[in-house]
Order: structure tokens, then C-alpha cells, then sequence
């Protein structure tokens, strides 16, 4: 503590930190409000939970169990499979497929559902194509929208994240220790099984919790694909039940599991980062990927190919055929489009330049003042992108709602609910924690020596940051900016909710149209999603091309 007064002893300081702790609070109010109240038990809490367990809390539980054992597994094999292939390989087009795995980053997983339904429909192009082969009537292929089909969706959105972090590990020491272990008389399989799986464990895991994160706080797929997932029964409690007990039971039940799983992928990333120590490197000829020939090139080709053709290609080709064949008079929703747009592009903007400032204001904050106060407001911060939309939404309204039921006239609520103000709240503790790690990653490159040289000079405060900071911070904040533009445009259970009347974002649209059975106008808003999603896509790309020419 007294080290602490110390740092802040100037005003400057002390403003900075009261300022900090202001926007911390705020930030954290969702998950503190939500604690605060499910924690409290009353009547009405115990009869909620009661209510629950004999009647949907087992089958959320049963649902969202399945749910996370498939997506696990399949993010867990596309992930593995497509990361060693390419990593421990040389085929042809795997130079293409590199970053081509990455492409289904750019596809929200609501609007892979969305393709995959009109594409497998009764009416679709698939069964019509079977049926007309094959000379049949009647259903032919099974419905996609059910569990099994949201485990493929999720699996397809989100096996990047597996492979991003497995190819990481592999290039980090996996050709010296399998030419090693070449070299004491070990087999192909037997280097790939005892030296490359077990150096990717750690990185497995992580990608595992965070794309199982991203599963559970879903909302589109769960919703439209009818899953009874944690997250469609906290919506269909709060909003259509008007039971907000049980949906704060509901959320706070999100809220454990989740922060169980970034608790074991924080443990990964820590052994992760463990192993990844320097070694020594090898310039032989076996210490680069293994040439493949024939068949075996083949069928590395087409693994590493399939889940860009599941998850990016076909669900593309399934958008664009209806806009194709209906032309530009079949579509009476187009004119629309503009305000949907522009409605996304203000609030992502907004949302964008918030979180940016916001993220430069702490992490300039961390790197000065220090102290176990500032660190844990970061750290707070940080972790506000492992909560799902739905524990924000809740955790949101719960305070506004005691303000109103205490003081009516408080114009607090109002101000809050459904406006922008509301939903850029919601983006900020969401993505301040996107762009603060992009920020941070920045502060990282600047040593403390160039602080200490510019002190003597004389500069200090604003023109120490003005000056030295952020001419270097320049890039990561336009990518911070980039990546919380893009997640903002693609969010929908927070946006869902908080919007503004008569303000649809193209998220809204593309869910509230496909809910409708309105696939084609839903293809429009989809497509333009997918293409703002392309910019992160194609930055991840162009540093995995600088890493690999390194």
C-alpha cells in the first residue's frame, strides 16, 4: 500500500489511477452486478432454481455438455490434423493453405448456419441434387439443424483457433526435436505421436478453451438451430418468460463454467510458453518439413483443404447463389440495406475508437504508475472478452432495473436501455479486453530505457507518450481498432437486445431474416459480415507469412 501512495503521489498520478479505477468499475459492473445478485438468496432465487431443476436446467446442462464434448473434439481434430500437415510437411498448395485455414475466421458461426440450412434444406440444392440423381422422394439427407448440426457449424467457425495456436507451438522446436529423434532410429508415426503431439498439448488445450468459451456464449446457432443451449434459456427467460431470477441463475451458471475454462486455458498458456524456450537451431536438410509425394500428398492436401471447403467456400458459394438466381428485383429488403450498414459501420466505429482509447489510457497507466491497484484493474479488464453476451446483457439491465424499482424518475435507465449508449457500454466490456492485449503487444516493443532517455531530456507526461509512444504504438493501434471494428460488427446477443428502436444492425437483419425462413434477403447482410471479417483474416496471414520468412 505505502509503495503504491508512493507512485501516485502526484496529482497527475493520483487522477490517472481514480480515472482508471472509474472506467474499471464500469467495465466490470456487468459480472460484479450479476455476483451481486445471483448470490443473494431469497424466495424468489430458491423458487427459481427449484423450478429449473425439475423442468429445463437438466436438459441446458445434458445440451450444452454435448454440445462443448463435439465442438471439442472437432476443433480439436481439424486443428491438430491441418496445423502438423502443413507445419511438419511439404505438399503442394500448402504454402496456399497456410493462410487459407485461417478464412473461416471470417465467417461468423450464425451465418454458417445460416448457409448450411438453405444449402441442406428440403428444398435445397443438396436434396434436389440427390433426389434427381438418385431417382427418390422425400427427405434424404438429415436435418442440419439440430445438435449434431450445430457441433459441425461451431467446429468449422472455430478450429482456427486450435491451429493458429498447435502450428505456433509446432514451429517453435518441433523440426530440431523430430530430427533428433530421427536420428536415434525413431518412425515417422512414432516422432509425430511421441514428439509432436505431446510439445502441442499445452497449445491444444488453449485453443480447446477458447473455442469452447466461444461455444458456450453462442447465441445465434443455439437459437435458430433450436439447441436448448445455457445462453438460448437465459434469452428465452429474461425476454420471453419475464423470469429474471431464473435467468440470472441461468447466467450465473455461464458465468462458472466459463471462467473455468479460462481458467484452464491461462494454465495452458503458461505451460505453453514454458516449453516454448529458444532452441538450438538446425540448418539440415531434415530439419524442414518432410517432402510428400503421390498419395500421401494427396491426402494431405485434401485434410488441409476439407475445412476450408466446409467452413469458408461452400457456405460462400451457398450466399451468393440465391442473390445470383433472384437478381436484384428478387430482393425487395435492398433498399434497406444502407441504414443496416450504416447502423453497423457508427456503432463498430464508435465501439472501435472507445475501446482503443481506453486501452492505451491502462496500458499507458500499467506502464507508469504500476502497483498491485492498476494491475488488477488491467487484468479485470482483460478478462471481460471471456464473458459471453448474454451474462453482459443481463448483468447490464440488473442494476438499471434496481434503480428504476427504487427511484423512477432516474433518467439513468433510460439513457441506457435500449440506445447506443447502452450497447457501446456493452461493446466496451466485451472487446476492451481485444484491444488492450493488441495495445499492450505494443507497449512490450518499447524499452524502458527510452522512457528513462526521454526523461532527461525533459520530456514527461503527455509529451513522453505524445512523442515516444506513440509513434511505435501507431500500428497496434489500428489493429486493435481492426479487430474490435470487425468483432463489433459481427456481435448479435448483446446488439440483439440493447439496440436502439428501429436501428438493426446487419447482424440483426441477417438473424432476424433467416429466423423469418427468409434466406435469401438474410445472404445480403451475411455476405457484407463476411467480407469486414476478411480484414483480421488477411493481417493474421500476412504476419504468418513474416514469421514463416524469418
Amino acid at each position: 500500500m505505502h509503495r503504491l501512495l508512493g507512485q501516485i503521489s502526484s496529482p497527475r498520478s493520483a487522477a490517472a489511477v481514480a480515472g482508471l479505477l472509474v472506467v474499471g468499475f464500469f467495465l466490470a459492473l456487468p459480472v460484479l452486478s450479476l455476483l451481486v445478485f445471483g448470490l443473494r438468496w431469497d424466495i424468489a432465487a430458491a423458487d427459481a432454481l427449484s423450478q429449473m431443476a425439475q423442468t429445463v436446467l437438466p436438459e441446458y446442462a445434458l445440451t450444452s455438455l454435448l454440445l462443448c464434448a463435439g465442438v471439442a473434439l472437432g476443433v480439436g481434430s481439424m486443428g491438430v490434423v491441418s496445423a502438423c500437415a502443413v507445419t511438419l510437411f511439404e505438399f503442394r498448395g500448402r504454402q496456399t493453405l497456410q493462410w487459407a485455414l485461417l478464412l473461416p475466421m471470417a465467417m461468423p458461426a450464425y451465418v454458417l448456419a445460416y448457409a448450411y440450412t438453405d444449402f441442406f434444406q428440403f428444398s435445397g440444392p443438396a436434396q434436389t441434387a440427390i433426389r434427381s440423381l438418385l431417382g427418390v422422394e422425400g427427405r434424404v439427407l438429415p436435418e442440419v439443424r439440430s445438435l449434431p448440426g450445430a457441433v459441425l457449424v461451431l467446429s468449422l467457425a472455430l478450429y482456427p483457433y486450435v491451429y493458429l495456436l498447435v502450428r505456433a507451438a509446432l514451429l517453435e522446436r518441433a523440426p530440431h526435436l523430430m530430427e533428433a529423434a530421427r536420428m536415434l532410429g525413431a518412425s515417422l508415426s512414432r516422432r509425430i505421436v511421441r514428439v509432436a503431439l505431446p510439445l502441442a498439448r499445452p497449445a491444444i488445450a488453449a485453443g480447446v478453451a477458447l473455442a469452447l468459451m466461444e461455444t458456450l456464449a453462442d447465441y445465434g446457432v443455439a437459437s435458430y438451430f433450436g439447441v436448448q443451449s445455457f445462453t438460448a434459456g437465459i434469452y428465452k427467460a429474461w425476454l420471453a418468460l419475464d423470469n429474471r431470477a431464473a435467468a440470472v441463475q441461468l447466467a450465473l451458471m455461464l458465468l462458472v463454467l466459463v471462467a473455468l475454462l479460462l481458467r484452464l486455458e491461462q494454465r495452458a498458456q503458461r505451460k505453453l510458453r514454458f516449453a516454448s524456450g529458444k532452441a538450438a537451431p538446425l540448418r539440415g536438410a531434415e530439419s524442414k518439413p518432410m517432402l510428400l509425394h503421390g498419395k500421401h500428398a494427396a491426402l494431405a492436401f485434401m485434410l488441409c483443404a476439407m475445412p476450408v471447403l466446409l467452413g469458408f467456400v461452400l457456405p460462400l458459394l451457398a450466399m451468393l447463389a440465391p442473390l445470383w438466381r433472384a437478381g436484384p428485383e428478387g430482393l425487395p429488403e435492398f433498399s434497406r440495406f444502407w441504414p443496416w450498414a450504416w447502423n453497423s459501420l457508427r456503432l463498430s466505429l464508435l465501439a472501435a475508437a472507445i475501446t482503443v482509447a481506453f486501452a492505451l489510457a491502462l496500458a499507458y497507466a500499467y506502464r507508469r504508475v504500476g502497483g498491485w491497484l492498476v494491475r488488477g484493474v488491467v487484468r479485470g479488464v482483460g478478462l471481460g472478452y471471456a464473458v459471453p453476451g448474454a451474462v453482459i446483457v443481463v448483468g447490464l439491465l440488473l442494476p438499471l432495473g434496481w434503480l428504476q424499482a427504487h427511484w423512477p424518475g432516474m433518467p439513468l435507465t433510460a439513457w441506457v436501455t435500449t440506445t447506443a449508449l447502452g450497447l457501446l457500454w456493452a461493446y466496451s466490456v466485451r472487446f476492451s479486453a481485444v484491444a488492450l492485449q493488441s495495445v499492450q503487444s505494443g507497449y512490450a516493443r518499447i524499452g524502458t530505457s527510452m522512457d528513462e532517455s526521454a526523461r532527461l531530456m525533459g520530456a514527461g507526461g503527455w509529451q513522453l507518450w505524445r512523442q515516444v509512444h506513440w509513434p511505435q504504438l501507431r500500428g497496434p493501434a489500428l489493429a486493435a481498432g481492426l479487430l474490435v471494428f470487425v468483432d463489433a460488427m459481427k456481435e448479435l446477443p448483446a446488439t440483439l437486445v440493447l439496440r436502439p428502436f428501429n436501428s438493426d444492425t446487419l447482424a440483426v437483419m441477417a438473424y432476424q431474416l433467416a429466423k423469418d425462413e427468409r434466406l435469401t434477403e438474410a445472404a445480403l447482410p451475411s455476405l457484407a459480415i463476411v467480407l469486414v471479417g476478411l480484414g483480421p483474416v488477411w493481417l493474421l496471414s500476412r504476419a504468418l507469412r513474416q514469421s514463416d520468412g524469418a
